[in-house]
């Protein structure tokens, strides 16, 4: 027998608002049927308009709250919801913080984890501003060149000077960029022609530095009034260090192409993490949120307990940005990645550093592990910062074949980290600390988190 859907599309109803799902959205409940909508929170009143229903849930839009949370705080304005730049701005930041402990400790409970303890989360003073890096698309609206960014879910284009959790001197960059490309009458690509000249625009700022790279991304090599156009750039912005052109012309939603032009400056910025110094390429991946970086490795050393005596494993290391850290507490640091330039990268940043107890190599880090054991390499602490896919079954096992003491688990999904230490359970080890989670990214739904996992067989 079907069961009967209780809400209708364009339906008009009145729901509390009794919970948050994992990407922030207000869950209603009418007879058990779960209907999602934005800006919404628990706790309110809400008049809505049914949307969509589906067979198991619906969305559906705010038309008016009748009742408002005491934990709402009135936002900078409705696109940063919209466009899902700031999905949480409307949440008091105490509470966001609440959000993401619970939205572990659900996910704990769902895998029948109800013995595991999670910390409070680790927040930030100041939480605005914080992004060391925009890659913004560019559009013509009205004649102006404009950066931007689109609606949740849609290519609809919504225009923005002020990025609320972007670094200021980044937006302020882009505006500067912006009004010099504007002076000598560069075009912004037309993705259903795909004409024009600038896709994106690419700005890193060193947070500790205050050196800052440009990267003009064009649908093809030549930009006119070039070189009035590279000194004007450099006049205005006097911290601007690098600037560079990268050329995408694929119709592709990939935001760099292949191909990269130094136009003025160095192809590096520099900054420090802990006390240690980076180089940072354009395509360098280097944690967003500096300050809480720095407080995510600082926990994950804490919480693995290194004396200086141990050798550890970093198995997703990058750069090197946590390889190095581990290497002023550790004996012996190893690191794996599978990308080769980022191997360069961190060969090239512990020489910056002066560190020599450091081993890096190219490849997948399961083979990369075995090929290691064979060697006769014994691990104290495996570190594995892994994308947010988590860990490959295999991966796991090779780490666990390892027998390290310990092992460090940063994650940046909990929901692939409650099925990764499920499985590390099952081959011998145990969670005895409290996990950690860390507020990365702030007036966002996302969370990182530092998990220890210890061997007990």
């Amino acid at each position: 027998m079907k069961t009967k859907i209780p809400v209708a599309k364009n339906q008009k109803l009145e729901a509390t608002i009794v919970d948050l799902t994992y990407q922030g959205m207000g869950v209603a409940k009418v007879q058990g049927y779960p209907l999602f909508c934005d800006d919404a929170l628990p706790g309110e009143v809400v008049e809505l308009h049914v949307l969509k229903a589906g067979k198991n849930f619906g969305y559906a839009k705010v038309l008016k709250r009748l009742v408002t949370s005491k934990d709402r705080v009135e936002g900078s304005g409705k696109e940063y919801l919209q466009t899902g730049i700031a999905p949480l701005e409307h949440l008091a930041y105490p509470e966001q913080l609440k959000f993401k402990q619970k939205l572990i400790k659900d996910l704990l409970v769902k895998a029948h984890l109800t013995d595991l303890k999670v910390d409070e989360t680790l927040g930030m003073a100041e939480p605005y501003g914080y992004r060391n890096k925009a890659q913004v698309p560019v559009r013509m609206i009205d004649g102006q060149l404009k950066a931007g960014f689109f609606r949740r879910g849609s290519h609809n284009f919504v225009p923005l000077e002020n990025f609320l959790i972007q670094d200021e001197r980044i937006d302020e960059v882009i505006q500067q960029v912006l009004a010099i490309l504007q002076k000598y009458q560069l075009t912004a690509y037309d993705e259903t022609t795909h004409q024009g000249l600038l896709r994106h625009l690419m700005v890193r700022r060193g947070h500790y530095s205050g050196e800052v790279m440009v990267v003009l991304v064009t649908n093809q090599k030549k930009i006119p009034h070039l070189e009035a156009l590279v000194s004007e750039i450099m006049a205005t912005c006097p911290d601007v260090v690098s600037l560079q052109q990268n050329i995408n012309s694929k119709q592709t939603n990939v935001i760099l192409g292949e191909q990269m032009v130094l136009l003025a400056g160095k192809e590096f910025i520099t900054d420090q993490l802990n006390g240690l110094n980076f180089e940072i390429s354009a395509r360098s991946f280097y944690q967003v949120n500096p300050s809480q970086t720095e407080k995510l490795y600082q926990a994950a050393i804490a919480r693995a307990g290194l004396t200086g005596k141990e050798t550890v494993i970093d198995a997703y290391c990058g750069i090197g940005t946590i390889s190095l850290s581990l290497a002023r507490h550790a004996k012996k640091v190893y690191g794996v990645e599978i990308v080769e330039a980022a191997i360069a990268d961190a060969k090239k940043n512990a020489a910056l550093n002066g560190l020599d107890n450091l081993v890096f190599e190219v490849g997948a880090a399961e083979e990369q592990m075995a090929t290691w054991q064979e060697a006769g390499i014994k691990p104290d602490v495996i570190m594995v910062d892994p994308p947010r896919k988590g860990l490959a079954p295999s991966l796991i096992e090779s780490a666990v074949k390892m027998a390290p003491q310990k092992i460090v688990y940063v994650s940046c999904n909990p929901a692939t980290l409650v099925r990764d230490i499920k499985h590390f359970m099952e081959l011998g080890y145990e969670v005895k600390q409290p996990i950690l989670p860390v507020d990365q990214f702030p007036q966002t739904a996302h969370v990182e988190s530092v998990t220890v996992l210890e061997r007990v067989i």
